[in-house]
């Protein structure tokens, strides 16, 4: 069966362990040509020299792009999404972000020659003979080095390196609740710079026909892509047709426009070939955005009794050199989570958004949920030690309680639903919370450290707020009963294919062998928003069941017809129509009798964003003698609203809770500070967490429906990075904190680890 609430596996899932997917790199026409980048080695200067009339004569060379030949073209630059104000009220800082490089070098990786070849091996010995020379300046790499007076600037026209300068709340109810406290709590939090890191390397096959463009690229929003593409070609977007088949990672940092894409169909155009781009796994790193790199520094303030009265946040976030499309979007949009679950009565936050001598960041897994969580969560977890009071109960003084929702949150977060202190009840217990001073002991008797964390995540999906995104859905059924989904929200290894079956076939009764599914080409599927923001059962998932409940409407006449009544009298549940006598037709009946198809196409909207939340417990033990973290035990229980696919929720938890431990105890993209190179470029340098540093993870529902769409669904995309970056922290602080450490920054490496615990400044 495929009912709603029942676990199945992904229809996709044989072909892709059978060998049998369809990646970008799986599409390759055989008389494709090759495309490979020359990329700067130097993260701050100017182009003193650019000679590239040897790779022009180079067997197997076709063309040869540099900045000179892009002006000519008249290539135009990336723009962001978003702006927002620049700091002092002027306007935000948008430098331009063309595909090369003029003379301007401005991180490591920059690309500043694209070679075409018969063959890829062809293009890189072309590229080997291109010979580049750079007058090197001072670079900045950390955001807070970079708004210190004199510090290097990015951009030598501009005055500062500040992007823009953003604030939220209300910073005069912040100051008085700060006058009146009795207890103030104050820390700098690093959130450190990491990468997606996908398992298949960004890649592209470009093609033009004369009158239009093919990107075949994998992504979650081909038609966002389009519309950044659209104006560096100087073309309608329209004329760009995006094709995502399947797509091994994303996690955000695939959603937007990249240079290489737009270089690839500006090579196909110029010389009618097919081109095709893949990045090495070092070029990834160089030239993926990242995600997080900010400092935060926090002040909460608490009464007496332990009730907090104020939090004050000043966020310095490190955006790199460029903005990329989506750039100025993860340190803001989500900022609101600093409220999480508790009844903060005035908060006040600062952004500002920093160039540095690095790659753009984009959104990552979360896109400002993780960090804004990890703030709240570390601050109380310090304010605790600091007044002496147990974190639990801390947390349970201030939670929203049920009776208080619909709750307005200082930031803009209405919260409609849900169950804070049963489900952190519930956590606590399935945790054994009691019973970590025993096992503590236990590994003190062998000489190890052991530390338990908690977080109580919340964070928007489906947004905005009070005007949810659209997406677009279309449904047909035919009379011998098949039927095809279409969805403007598309597929990355989340499960849509069988999720949606699983919709429709719960509603209609179709036979979900007999449904086909497209998704993910804008060239079939005329509108699309996207898979971004843990939205895509909310807000595809209201489209599909507005067109669903638009063709019980179409079906109903012949229904009722069928029936011997008029059409009003006509019910419809668990796909049968009924008469009031009793008497029924299914659904799939009444289309068979009508003689002709139903077609239905929607553009629809949720009524307003969700906002999954639930508890994390993470369960750490330390080797003081090498700093070596170990997770023991891992503990989530998750309100992610009504679950199509309990299954597909537990693999998106699971998912989502490897990235957070990974992020807070092992990976970091480091920059050299003096150089501005890349320390970290290569997964021997990066530390990507194995099976062994990840235990099965215990993860329990607690499903408290919405109201503010169809489903009753809250979107789970998320929800475990959004909780388990600060739930590890929190506990590797907790084994820390028996040796007189009270906080650690990420990531907590074991060399990170031993150093603290030596006393050597990390």
């Amino acid at each position: 069966m495929w009912k709603i609430g029942q676990s199945k596996t992904r229809v996709e899932d044989d072909a892709h362990l059978r060998g049998g997917g369809d990646f970008t790199l799986d599409r390759v026409p055989k008389d494709a040509l090759h495309m490979v980048l020359v990329r700067s080695s130097t993260a701050a200067g100017r182009l003193t020299e650019l000679d590239v009339e040897g790779a022009k004569a180079m067997p197997g060379v076709v063309d040869v792009l540099t900045a000179t030949e892009q002006a000519t073209d008249g290539i135009g630059s990336f723009k962001p999404r978003i702006i927002h104000p620049g700091p002092g009220g002027r306007d935000m800082a948008v430098p331009d972000l063309y595909p090369l490089a003029t003379d301007l070098i401005q991180y490591v990786g920059h690309p500043i020659v694209a070679v075409i070849a018969q063959t890829r091996a062809q293009a890189e010995d072309a590229a080997e003979a291109i010979v580049v020379d750079f007058d090197d300046r001072e670079p900045v790499t950390d955001p807070l080095a970079a708004i210190a007076p004199g510090a290097p600037r990015v951009w030598p026209d501009m005055p500062d390196n500040i992007c823009f300068h953003v604030e939220k709340g209300d910073r005069d109810a912040v100051d008085d609740g700060f006058k009146q406290a009795a207890h103030v709590t104050r820390a700098r939090l690093r959130i450190n710079r990491v990468t997606a890191a996908a398992l298949e390397p960004r890649a592209a096959i470009a093609r033009h026909d004369g009158t239009g463009y093919r990107l075949d690229a994998g992504t979650q929003t081909p038609h966002r892509i389009a519309k950044d593409l659209g104006p560096v070609l100087g073309v309608d977007p329209a004329t760009i047709r995006v094709v995502a088949g399947d797509t091994g990672g994303s996690f955000g940092m695939k959603n937007a426009a990249y240079p290489e894409y737009a270089l690839a169909l500006w090579a196909a155009r110029r010389t009618g070939q097919a081109v095709v781009w893949s990045a090495t796994r070092t070029e990834s790193f160089l030239s993926d955005a990242h995600g997080r790199d900010q400092y935060a520094d926090a002040a909460i303030a608490l009464d007496k009794d332990g009730r907090i009265l104020a939090l004050d946040v000043q966020i310095t976030a490190g955006i790199g050199a460029c903005l990329g499309p989506a750039t100025t979007h993860p340190p803001v949009a989500n900022v609101a989570g600093l409220g999480g679950v508790y009844t903060t009565p005035a908060i006040h936050v600062t952004i500002s958004g920093v160039f540095t001598n690095c790659q753009q960041v984009a959104p990552y897994r979360g896109a400002g949920r993780p960090e804004a969580t990890y703030i709240i969560e570390r601050m109380l977890d310090l304010a605790a030690l600091d007044v002496g009071m147990d974190r639990v109960d801390l947390r349970r003084l201030n939670m929203i309680t049920r009776d208080a929702l619909p709750y307005d949150n200082p930031l803009g977060w209405r919260y409609d639903s849900g169950e804070f202190e049963a489900i952190l009840d519930r956590t606590l217990l399935a945790a054994d919370w009691n019973g970590f001073p025993a096992r503590r002991s236990a590994s003190e008797a062998t000489g190890k450290l052991r530390g338990i964390g908690i977080a109580n995540p919340i964070e928007i999906a489906g947004g905005p707020v009070s005007k949810p995104h659209p997406e677009y859905a279309a449904l047909t059924v035919a009379t011998q009963g098949n039927g095809r989904i279409v969805l403007g929200s598309c597929n990355a290894g989340q499960g849509h294919p069988t999720a949606f079956r699983q919709l429709v076939h719960d509603r209609l009764g179709l036979d979900p062998e007999a449904i086909d599914f497209v998704n993910g080409d804008t060239g079939t599927v005329p509108d699309g928003t996207g898979t971004f923001g843990s939205r895509s059962l909310t807000a595809a998932g209201t489209a599909l069941w507005q067109a669903m409940s638009d063709a019980i409407e179409t079906a109903r006449p012949t229904a009722a017809k069928m029936l011997n009544c008029a059409p009003d009298d006509v019910t419809f549940a668990d796909t049968r129509f009924r008469a009031p006598d009793g008497q029924t037709v299914t659904f799939l009946e009444a289309v068979s009798a009508s003689g002709s198809a139903i077609e239905i196409e929607v553009k629809a909207s949720a009524t307003g964003a969700t906002f999954p939340n639930g508890c994390h417990i993470c369960e750490i033990e330390i080797d003081p003698d090498t700093g070596a973290v170990s997770v023991e035990r891992y503990t989530v229980v998750d309100d992610v609203g009504i679950e199509t696919n309990p299954l597909l929720v537990k693999g998106q938890v699971a998912g989502g809770v490897a990235q957070g431990i990974g992020q807070a105890l092992m990976e970091n993209i480091a920059y050299d500070p003096d150089s501005g190179q890349v320390l970290s470029a290569s997964f021997m340098d990066y530390a990507m967490p194995r099976a062994t540093d990840l235990p099965g993870a215990h993860i329990l529902s607690h499903p408290v429906p919405t109201l503010n769409n169809p489903l009753g669904a809250k979107g789970v995309g998320e929800a475990g990075t959004v909780g388990a970056v600060a739930a590890s922290i929190n506990a590797v602080c907790d084994a820390l904190s028996t040796r007189g450490i009270s906080h650690l920054d990420m990531p907590a490496s074991p060399a990170r680890v031993w150093q603290a615990l030596q006393g050597f400044d990390t």
